[in-house]
């Protein structure tokens, strides 16, 4: 479903945003009047896109519409493509990415655990990527995903229970992110820390009602970021019993059901959270029934479901307001381009 005209769309309102540095919202923990600086001097690579985690994401959907797209540098030089190559090659420096990493190293709970988990995204990205450029820029983000990483899995590996919101607190879709990034860069042993980690959270959950979704705000479905997690831990038949239990809702014949929501106003950033809802919704039910044992008879349902979900979460991106635009794009690239990273031969 990706075509080239929205591939184009994606790749110009991430590139609007990337290098966009106001409006700004700045997370940033100061020690003394030396620690102040404009959201370019605190993130030279990530100072865009209102906020770090959606420089972060946006960097990520560039990097994947152009290896999805199967681009190169030989593209008219006001192309999306030769833009795209442009931006990330000024952005993802050695010396931009090494700034960056200073910053992580000494604040472990910064952008944790959103941000912290789409820059392993990124990393994850610029793995699958046999390119030449992307091994150049894997190369200067290195530090800065390990210091991710790290603390990524210290909290992980602290928390007592889950954190079961629709927003950047949530526990389960970073947790998926992580383990994505662990496999495909063969961390071994962190995948299988997440793993155990993922069981001992999730594995008793009770049932879990889709009554309480959505929150007013929420961009992530916390019942169905719980099941994403745990087909990735589970084998197909297990996760299936699993999902009976702690999902009865995605039942066909549940009285809870999803419907795409939409934003009573979407000038304001948080209401519109309720669009990337649709496309996280979107990507986690395909997924799920992907995992899912040939023949269940949830598999029909939540493919209807997600595509409903696509569709809404597709008309969002008409929107021209940089409440919507500046992350928008991230969320559509994701749910178009959905794949589990397979770890590179």
């Amino acid at each position: 479903m990706l075509t080239p005209t929205l591939a184009e769309t994606l790749a110009r309102t991430a590139l609007a945003g990337i290098t966009r540095e106001y409006p700004n919202q700045i997370l940033h923990a100061m020690a003394s009047d030396a620690d102040a600086g404009t959201p370019r001097k605190l993130h030279p690579a990530f100072y865009g896109s209102y906020d770090w985690h959606s420089a972060v994401h946006s960097h990520w959907c560039l990097a994947r519409l152009l290896r999805v797209t199967g681009a190169d540098r030989s593209g008219h030089p006001g192309s999306w493509q030769s833009r795209a190559f442009a931006a990330l090659d000024a952005n993802l420096t050695a010396t931009n990415l090494a700034a960056e990493a200073v910053y992580v190293a000494v604040r472990p709970a910064y952008e944790r655990p959103y941000g912290q988990a789409w820059l392993l995204q990124l990393d994850t990205e610029l793995t699958l990527w046999r390119h030449d450029d992307a091994a150049r820029w894997r190369d200067a983000l290195l530090p800065l995903a390990g210091n991710c990483a790290m603390h990524l899995t210290n909290w992980l590996g602290n928390l007592t229970h889950p954190v079961r919101t629709g927003v950047h607190s949530q526990s389960a879709f970073a947790m998926s992110l992580a383990i994505d990034w662990a496999h495909t860069t063969r961390d071994l042993a962190t995948a299988r820390t997440l793993t155990r980690r993922a069981r001992e959270l999730h594995a008793s959950d009770p049932a879990w009602s889709f009554a309480f979704e959505p929150s007013g705000e929420d961009f992530l479905s916390p019942g169905l970021a719980t099941a994403d997690l745990m087909r990735r831990v589970l084998a197909p038949d297990e996760f299936a019993d699993w999902l009976t239990r702690a999902l009865p809702d995605l039942h066909p014949d549940s009285p809870h059901t999803l419907a795409p929501v939409a934003p009573r106003d979407a000038a304001d950033g948080r209401l519109a959270h309720l669009d990337g809802l649709s496309f996280s919704r979107a990507w986690m039910l395909d997924a799920i029934a992907d995992a899912l044992p040939p023949g269940d008879p949830r598999t029909p349902h939540l493919r209807t479901l997600g595509a409903t979900h696509l569709n809404a979460g597709l008309a969002a991106l008409a929107s021209d307001d940089y409440n919507r635009t500046h992350w928008l794009a991230s969320f559509a690239a994701y749910a178009l381009t959905r794949t589990d990273p397979v770890s590179p031969g």
